[in-house]
C-alpha cells in the first residue's frame, strides 16, 4: 500500500506519528507505521510563509552559511557563520525548544493550535532565545565577565550552542551576545521552514528615560562616563518572512524580531515581530514594540560635558540620527545588502518628516494633536549645535587600517570658517569601548594647542602605539578617540572617531577535494603578528557537513612573529555546500 499524506496548509507544525488500524477476522489492531514532520512550506501559495522568488528561498530557507557583520559603520567587518539547520537532530531540538516556550503566550499547549500561525511561533522562539527564563537557550554575561562560561566571540556557529542546550537539560548556554542570539534564532526559523536572516544596525541607541533620544556625557578629558543611556556601535536582530493575519496582511513581508532583551522604561524586554514597512511609516500602533524598533533606528544624539558633576553643557559637535546603516548578506553572494530603505526613508526627505512626526505624536501622547512645526522646534531644542555654527570644522580620519600589533595612525583636520584667528586648547583621549557602548578603560590623554588663521585649515597627524593600547583591547576591538576643547576657550567642541582593530587572519587551505565518505585534509595557519609571546593560544574548528562536532587544538604559546600549522584530517558525512570554519583565541583576543 502506498500512502500519501497532503497537510492542509494551516496544519500545526510538529512531529506526527502515522499509525495503521487493522480489522481481520473479527479482531482489530494497530500498527504504527512510522513519524514524519509537518513544517512551514515557503515554496507553498497558501502558507502564510510563502515566497514567491526562488532565489530568496534558497538563501533564506536552504542556506546554512552565513555572515556576521560587526564593527563600526565606518569600518564594517564580517566573519562567517554556520546556520546548521539540515544537521542531524537540530529539528528535534528546535521543536523542543517549542515545547519548552509554549506557556509564554497561551498558558498551556493541551491542542498546540497556535502551532500553524508563524506569528505566534516566531514569538516564542524570539522569546526562548535570551529571556529571563530557566530555560532560555543563551545568557549574556554581566559586566563582560566570561570567566563560568564560554567567550561570546568565540561561537563559530548555531548547532553546538542548540546541541548544548538540549544536553544540558534545557539550561542557558553561557555566553553569548546580540550576533550569536539572531543566528541563533536565525536557525530555528529555517529549520522550522521560515524565510529569515540576520539584519546589523550600527549607532544603536538603548535608552530608558528618552525614546527617541540618547544622551552620552564625556567629562573634560574627553573620557566617555557611563550614563544610563548607551549608544551600541551595532546591533544584530532577526528577520523572518510572513503574512501577519493579526493586521491583515495577505501577503507576505519582512518582520522585526530582536531576541536580545534589552532595557526599556518597563524593564528587560524582547521586541517583535514588527512589520518593517509600518516602522519605516511610523505606524507605531500596528505593530507590537514597533515604538521600540522605531526610536533603534531614528533617535537623535546628544553629547554633553559634565562640569564638576554640576554642570552639564551641549557640544557643539556633528551630530548624526541613530540607525545610519542597516545591512544584511546579500542573496547568493559574500557582500552585504544596504537595506537601511526598508526601516526610513532618506534622511531629511518630506516622507522622513512625515513618519517621524507621525511616531513622535504615538509616542508622547501629550503631543498627538501637536503641529508638525511644534513638533520641529521642540526637536530643534534638544538636538547639539553644529560645529559649523561655532565657525569650526573638524573631524578625525583614518591614515591606516590597523591590526593587532599595529600602531593607530590619523589625521585630525580642522578648518576655520571665519576671517578672523581662532586660538583653541584642546584635551585628547582614547577609550576602549565595548560594541554595546560600555566605557571601558582610558588609555591614553594629552593637551593640544591650535591656532587657526583666518580661513585657515589645518591637518594634525596623531599617533596611539600598540604599547599604549594592546593592555587594555578586549574582545570588542573598538577604542574611542576623542578630542574636547577646553570649556574656557569659550563654546566647548568636539569630534570624535570609533577605532576597530582588526584580527589577524586565519588562513584555511585545503588540501585535497571534499568527496562524500572519502578522508580529506585542510592546513590551517596562524602567525603571530605581535612584539610579545602570545600564550594558552586555541584553534576552534567547525566543519559545515565536514565533521559533526567542533574541534579544538591547543596550540600553547606562539613566540612573536611564530607561524602555527595545523593539518586536520576529516571525512565529509553528508553532501552539499562545505565549509570549514576556524576561530582563534589566546590570552590577548
Amino acid at each position: 500500500i502506498n500512502i500519501s499524506v497532503f497537510p492542509p496548509s494551516n496544519a500545526c507544525i510538529g512531529r506526527y506519528i502515522l499509525n495503521m488500524q487493522i480489522t481481520s477476522c473479527g479482531h482489530t489492531y494497530q500498527r504504527c507505521l512510522g513519524d514524519f514532520y509537518v513544517l512551514f512550506n515557503p515554496w507553498c501559495a497558501d502558507d502564510p510563509v510563502y515566497m514567491d522568488n526562488q532565489a530568496h528561498r534558497e538563501e533564506y530557507v536552504l542556506n546554512e552559511h552565513g555572515i556576521l557583520y560587526e564593527g563600526v559603520h565606518k569600518h564594517i567587518t564580517s566573519r562567517p557563520w554556520h546556520f546548521g539547520q539540515f544537521e542531524d537532530g537540530i529539528l528535534d531540538i528546535c521543536l523542543k525548544i517549542l515545547d519548552m516556550g509554549a506557556s509564554y503566550h497561551h498558558g498551556s499547549d493541551r491542542d498546540h493550535c497556535w502551532r500553524n500561525d508563524p506569528v505566534h511561533v516566531s514569538m516564542v522562539v524570539n522569546h526562548m532565545i535570551s529571556s529571563h527564563t530557566t530555560n532560555s537557550i543563551m545568557k549574556i554575561p554581566e559586566n563582560n565577565d566570561y570567566l563560568k562560561g564560554t567567550k561570546p566571540f568565540s561561537w563559530n556557529g548555531s548547532v553546538p550552542i542548540l546541541q548544548q542546550w538540549y544536553n544540558g537539560r534545557c539550561r542557558p548556554v553561557r555566553y553569548g551576545y546580540c550576533g550569536s542570539l539572531a543566528s541563533v534564532m536565525c536557525t530555528v526559523m529555517r529549520c522550522l521552514g521560515i524565510p529569515s536572516r540576520v539584519v546589523t544596525n550600527f549607532c544603536f541607541p538603548c535608552s530608558i528615560e528618552n525614546p527617541l533620544g540618547i544622551n552620552e556625557i564625556f567629562d573634560c578629558t574627553g573620557k566617555n562616563l557611563c550614563g544610563k543611556d548607551k549608544l551600541w556601535r551595532y546591533h544584530c536582530w532577526n528577520e523572518s518572512w510572513m503574512a501577519r493575519r493579526d493586521i491583515n496582511q495577505c501577503c507576505g513581508d519582512w518582520q522585526c524580531l530582536d531576541p536580545t532583551p534589552l532595557e526599556t522604561g518597563r524593564g528587560s524586554a524582547c521586541s517583535g515581530p514588527t512589520w518593517v514597512r509600518s516602522i519605516r511609516e511610523g505606524e507605531l500602533d500596528l505593530d507590537y514594540d514597533g515604538h521600540h524598533m522605531f526610536s533603534r533606528v531614528n533617535s537623535n544624539y546628544v553629547g554633553w560635558l559634565s562640569q564638576n558633576n554640576t554642570k552639564k553643557t551641549k557640544f557643539f559637535c556633528d551630530a548624526w540620527p541613530c540607525g545610519q546603516h542597516l545591512i544584511t548578506k546579500s542573496v547568493g553572494s559574500e557582500q552585504f545588502e544596504d537595506i537601511t530603505g526598508a526601516y526610513k526613508y532618506e534622511l531629511g526627505s518630506v516622507k522622513n518628516k512625515e513618519a517621524y512626526y507621525r511616531a513622535y505624536r504615538r509616542i508622547h501622547p501629550g503631543y498627538c494633536n501637536a503641529s508638525n512645526c511644534h513638533i520641529e522646534r521642540e526637536l530643534s531644542s534638544l538636538k547639539n549645535p553644529f560645529l559649523s555654527d561655532s565657525g569650526i570644522n573638524m573631524r578625525l580620519k583614518m591614515a591606516n587600517c590597523p591590526m593587532y600589533g599595529e600602531d593607530v595612525q590619523l589625521h585630525w583636520l580642522l578648518e576655520n570658517l571665519h576671517s578672523e584667528n581662532k586660538n583653541l586648547r584642546f584635551n585628547l583621549c582614547a577609550q576602549i569601548i565595548t560594541y554595546s557602548g560600555c566605557p571601558m578603560d582610558q588609555f591614553w590623554k594629552d593637551t593640544v594647542n591650535v591656532t587657526l588663521g583666518p580661513r585657515e585649515v589645518k591637518k594634525i597627524p596623531l599617533c596611539i602605539s600598540y604599547s599604549q593600547y594592546g593592555p587594555y583591547l578586549c574582545d570588542h576591538n573598538i577604542m574611542k578617540v576623542v578630542a574636547v576643547s577646553d570649556p574656557e576657550c569659550g563654546e566647548v567642541l568636539m569630534v570624535s572617531r570609533d577605532i576597530v582593530i582588526n584580527r589577524p587572519p586565519v588562513i584555511v587551505k585545503l588540501l585535497s577535494q571534499p568527496r562524500l565518505k572519502v578522508p580529506c585534509t585542510a592546513e590551517i595557519s596562524f602567525c603571530n603578528p605581535l612584539q610579545e609571546d602570545m600564550k594558552n593560544c586555541v584553534m576552534t574548528l567547525e566543519g559545515c557537513g565536514l565533521f559533526k562536532e567542533p574541534m579544538t587544538i591547543d596550540l600553547g604559546t606562539l613566540a612573536s612573529n611564530q607561524q602555527a600549522r595545523t593539518i586536520v584530517e576529516f571525512t565529509p558525512y553528508r553532501l552539499g555546500s562545505h565549509r570549514l570554519l576556524a576561530n582563534f583565541g589566546c590570552h590577548k583576543f
